[in-house]
């Protein structure tokens, strides 16, 4: 299969909401590459190859096509040419729990096709994939689908679909605005930090200079950029009306070519006029502006020329048929229909076959792409310096050696530098493998098959009439039919293949090439220790072009292409970038000689951490290793999640969502692990807290502060005083805000401990690849940091002496963060004469590289043990051994008996670490306990009849309503909910049902939400024991999730088999 050279191939992806029509948009464009039958498109939904996806009607996974399309351009001569082009398209889902298949194909492409459904309009997904497509630098083209539903549900008249149309592109044009917006912030933020340090730089090396206050007038003004290219505007050609279900989308500059010859106007102005409020005067046959109407009732010209027609042929085929209406405008537009599908009762067939003679939906997308979409040569010239240089705020830089130049022109030279990125490994089983399948026979093949057939029957009909056995040349009898593959091992074997874009050079079959995994660091080079196992060399074993379903085998790919490689398994995890210096070397011995080469552009950041865990088993112990095989292809296979196995032994998935969970699951028992499965019910996070409240038990300490315990270790060798108290709201904030610089902060110091000064750098920069904001597998939150880490503690203390004056010294006597030692649980060191386990100033003499105060070995080690029991006890909360946020323990005395630790330290110090631990947990249980529960914040789009249906499963379900907004122009009702994660298995089929498929949820985690409600309460005034007697019948939610966790984890569960006995029971037999 031959490529053509890269300025004729486009590389795009389809992205959007849930159920805004990509799949069924990619259909018209298969059926123009004759892929799927015309009449199938929009119904097959060919790119959804998986069961469940045809079933559910949704896509779960990213698959990719090549298609070929001719499309005709004009030379400098002004003759009309034909020109090939290839597209390489991407189809992804738009369900939430998928997000990760987004981000995979988004670094992969140049373009998006952004489809919105008209009617529902800017939904939670469609913002999340265009910010994605913003991040990765990747052009939009913007596409309102379904313009049908404008008509058939919404009867909304041409006039009213116009404004409705125009608020949908403002819609879309906002998002993009606030992102630029946003991206000047930050850019006018690194400016001035930069010019700050540069100030800085040149004061002290110009310090005797007495011209030195002047350097700043010599610094360059900030550059502003301009945004006008960044929106989206029908008139420039980047905006698609389409209808995805009848087979139509066209673009302004269609009608404009239509009509320009009929008002006598150029097709270049009235394309500009032909979208906004200009109007055409019926008089002077001028085209007016909006000043000009004088009040007359004028349409615009885009309802005057466009929709009118549109509504004219819906209305004439759908809403009130009218044979001979259909046939005045199919005469009118000059098209091809018989009389039998004219009279066919089947009118979505007659809506297609009209509409794709006319507005062909493949025609204009495809024109669209060639026209909007970059070339790679001209994208990547834009798009690899942002994978090279995360921080760059520039559009692009001048290449700084052939390796960069290669890659910004996409060189498909032999001689250039061979660099592809894998974005993701997807499975496929052997027999799927092209090499394993019969190919069927060609024409000559069937006709010399059929040859050997006549002969052999015409040589046994002269034996039967001879009655002699005649003899038959070996040579005219032997079979000429494709020769049989190779029996595979076992068909039913997994083979992992990777997803992968060549962005130079040219790939071929059998090839050798460096794997360059995601923490592979380039500043350290190929020979570094910390690069040592982040860097493999793999052999190319076979390369297949995509179609969907299918592989093509190919032995060639050149720059630009999207393809797929085997021989990546077992030596690239999930996504890599593949680097050779050339398409005929071989790679050399020692990686140093090629260290030029190596590069690696990035790892994915995953948009919807997942959040859904679950322990697995054999429903037979005996198939435990065949689970944990299909574990690890699963792991390799899917991009969003995550598994591993517990300190208990139990092997744990975690997905983004219920509905990936049921994927994930599916996959184990029928490709990965082929074994039937047990999953337990879903491990959902809980954090445990205290607050205070007005009518708390007496303090469990007489004579002290609330939460004040007194412990000692083992003999009494060490007795200390901890005082437990809630964390005030603004500390907590500041610390859950920052949690990834307070994590950045205490790994460079740990990194400080390990390495020379001068490997800190670059392995700093290594090991914060695994910083990144979203949920880690603990179930924390972390958010985009509001403060740099130089200037973390002085923040700190500036927000704890807003506080109050008990919290002025806060950040000088803070000893540690906890649980994980980052996180909203703080130690507090109180000792009378100043604390010095101080965390700041430790911090601060490692960084000064100042020789630590000897405490003394003894001493040193019962502190760390205080230090580890604070840990354990903010890790394993005492409710229900969850972690523990927003609380602070002040260590307020410490004494040491030094002559009886000498005789036994080692029982000291286990003891002293249980009894910090134990203290922690009373200290917080002095106080009124309180569960936090994880959220998901819940969007339902759902139209008035079945609002209160949507609302009674809410409520049902613990959740509440935000907000809720209609949808201007429709009858459809955007509903904002936070649900408890814990209620929400089963939430999206049970909404379903109950509005009978007109509402579906979106599910995204949003963070943790205390539940106000004590969980060991008990009706103690007379006005409660009156009201719920003393046995309290009503349920306590709080102690009903706490008794399921410890119930779950093995642990005592104080339930009554008998609550009610002096109640008349009946039992049934």
């Amino acid at each position: 299969m031959s490529f053509p050279v890269a300025e004729d191939i486009r590389v795009i992806t389809t992205i959007g909401h849930v159920d805004h029509g990509k799949t069924t948009f990619v259909d018209y464009l298969l059926a123009a590459n004759n892929i799927i039958s015309s009449r199938m498109a929009g119904k097959i939904r060919y790119m959804d190859s998986r069961e469940d996806e045809q079933k559910r009607g949704i896509t779960m996974e990213s698959s990719a096509v090549s298609l070929r399309f001719r499309a005709a351009e004009k030379t400098q001569d002004g003759e009309s040419t034909q020109k090939t082009y290839v597209i390489n398209l991407i189809d992804t889902p738009g369900h939430v729990d998928f997000s990760g298949e987004v981000s995979s194909a988004s670094r992969l492409c140049d373009g998006a096709l952004l489809l919105v459904d008209v009617v529902e309009g800017v939904c939670t997904q469609t913002i999340a994939v265009l910010r994605q497509a913003w991040l990765d630098r990747v052009r939009p083209i913007l596409v309102l689908n379904k313009c049908d539903r404008l008509i058939t549900e919404l009867k909304l008249s041409p006039v009213e679909a116009y404004h409705h149309l125009s608020q949908v592109v403002e819609q879309v044009n906002a998002i993009m605005g606030s992102f630029f917006a946003g991206e000047r912030m930050e850019d006018d933020l690194r400016w001035h930090e930069g010019r700050e340090k540069r100030l800085a730089e040149r004061r002290e090396s110009q310090a005797d200079d007495a011209n030195a206050a002047d350097e700043g007038a010599t610094e360059a003004a900030f550059e502003e950029k301009d945004d006008e290219d960044l929106y989206f505007a029908p008139e420039r050609g980047n905006v698609v009306f389409a209808s995805a279900i009848d087979g139509w989308g066209f673009r302004i500059g269609k009608f404009a070519q239509l009509y320009a010859a009929k008002l006598g106007i150029k097709e270049t102005n009235l394309r500009k006029v032909l979208w906004g409020d200009y109007f055409l005067d019926p008089k002077t046959k001028r085209v007016i502006g909006h000043k000009h109407l004088k009040g007359r009732a004028l349409k615009p010209l885009f309802v005057q020329f466009v929709l009118e027609n549109l509504w004219a042929v819906y209305d004439g085929v759908v809403l009130n048929p009218n044979p001979d209406k259909v046939s005045k405008i199919i005469t009118a537009l000059n098209l091809k229909i018989s009389p039998r599908d004219l009279k066919s009762k089947d009118t979505r067939q007659l809506l297609s076959l009209i509409f794709g003679q006319w507005l062909s939906l493949s025609t204009c997308t495809i024109q669209a792409v060639i026209d909007i979409i970059p070339a790679p040569s001209a994208a990547q010239a834009t798009r690899i310096p942002k994978m090279l240089y995360p921080d760059l705020d520039a559009a692009t830089v001048e290449p700084k050696s052939k390796l960069e130049r290669d890659l910004f022109s996409c060189d498909p030279s032999p001689d250039a530098s061979i660099v592809a990125y894998v974005s993701k490994m997807f499975a496929v089983t052997t027999k799927d493998l092209p090499e394993n399948k019969r190919k069927p026979p060609t024409a000559q093949e069937m006709r010399d098959r059929g040859e050997e057939l006549r002969q052999e029957k015409e040589s046994a009909e002269k034996v039967s009439e001879n009655g002699t056995e005649e003899t038959v040349p070996v040579h005219a009898v032997t079979l000429t039919q494709s020769p049989e593959p190779p029996e595979p091992a076992n068909e039913e074997d997994t083979v992992i293949l990777g997803f992968a874009r060549l962005y130079s050079g040219l790939l071929l079959a059998g090839s050798s090439l460096y794997c360059a995994l995601p923490k592979y660091n380039k500043a350290l080079g190929p020979t570094h220790p910390r690069n040592a196992s982040h860097i493999v060399k793999a052999k190319v074993e076979g390369l297949y072009v995509m179609m969907g379903r299918d592989l093509e085998p190919v032995d060639i790919v050149r720059a630009g292409n999207v393809f797929a490689l085997k021989g990546l398994e077992g030596k690239v995890w999930r996504n890599a970038t593949l680097c050779a210096p050339r398409s005929e070397r071989a790679l050399a011995d020692d990686f140093a000689l090629d260290k030029d080469i190596i590069i690696n552009l990035g790892g994915i950041v995953r948009q919807n951490p997942p959040i859904v865990r679950v322990a697995l088993e054999p429903v037979e112990p005996a198939n435990l290793p065949q689970l944990v095989e299909g574990l690890r292809l699963l792991n390799q296979a899917d991009p969003a999640v995550e598994t591993f196995q517990q300190q208990t032994g139990e092997h744990v998935i975690l997905t983004a969502g219920e509905l990936h969970l049921e994927r994930c699951l599916k996959d184990l028992r029928e490709r990965f692990a082929k074994v039937e499965i047990q999953a337990s019910k879903p491990i959902v996070p809980f954090r445990e807290t205290a607050i205070k409240v007005a009518d708390m038990a007496p303090p469990k300490t007489p004579n002290a502060p609330r939460g004040t315990i007194h412990g000692s270790s083992a003999h009494s060798v060490v007795n200390f005083t901890i005082h437990a108290s809630p964390l005030p709201s603004p500390i907590l904030g500041f610390i859950q805000d920052n949690l990834l610089v307070l994590k950045k902060i205490l790994r460079e110091r740990k990194l400080k401990e390990q390495y020379t000064s001068s490997d800190v750098s670059a392995s700093q920069e290594e090991d914060d690849d695994d910083l990144e904001e979203g949920v880690n597998m603990y179930g924390d939150v972390l958010r985009k940091p509001l403060v740099r880490p130089e200037e973390f503690w002085t923040a700190f203390d500036a927000v704890c002496k807003k506080v109050g004056p008990e919290w002025r010294n806060l950040a000088d006597n803070v000893w540690a963060f906890g649980p994980q030692t980052a996180g909203g649980c703080v130690l507090i060191d109180a000792r009378e004469g100043g604390a010095t386990n101080s965390l700041r100033r430790r911090l601060t003499r490692a960084e000064a590289a100042e020789p630590v105060k000897n405490k003394g070995r003894l001493v040193q080690h019962f502190e760390n043990s205080v230090e580890t029991g604070f840990q354990i006890a903010t890790v394993r909360g005492p409710l229900c051994a969850e972690p523990v946020e927003g609380m602070a323990f002040f260590v307020e005395n410490l004494q040491y008996n030094m002559q009886a630790a000498e005789s036994d330290s080692s029982q000291v110090i286990g003891s002293l670490i249980s009894a910090i631990q134990d203290s922690c947990r009373a200290g917080l249980l002095d106080w009124s306990p309180r569960l936090m529960l994880a959220m998901y914040t819940c969007d339902i789009q759902a139209s008035t009849d079945v609002l209160g249906k949507v609302y009674g499963v809410v409520a049902k379900r613990r959740g509440r309503i935000v907000s809720e907004e209609m949808k201007e122009g429709t009858t459809f009702f955007s509903v904002k909910a936070l649900l408890p994660v814990v209620e929400s298995f089963g939430f999206a089929d049970e909404i379903r049902k109950r509005t009978s498929g007109a509402a579906s949820p979106q599910l995204i985690f949003s963070g943790y939400e205390m539940l106000d409600q004590d969980p060991f309460w008990v009706p103690t005034t007379e006005e409660e024991l009156e009201d719920l007697g003393e046995k309290a019948d009503r349920e306590n939610i709080a102690k009903g999730y706490m008794d399921g966790v410890r119930k779950r984890k093995g642990m005592f569960v104080g339930r009554k088999i008998v609550e009610f006995a002096e109640k008349q029971r009946t039992l049934k037999r």
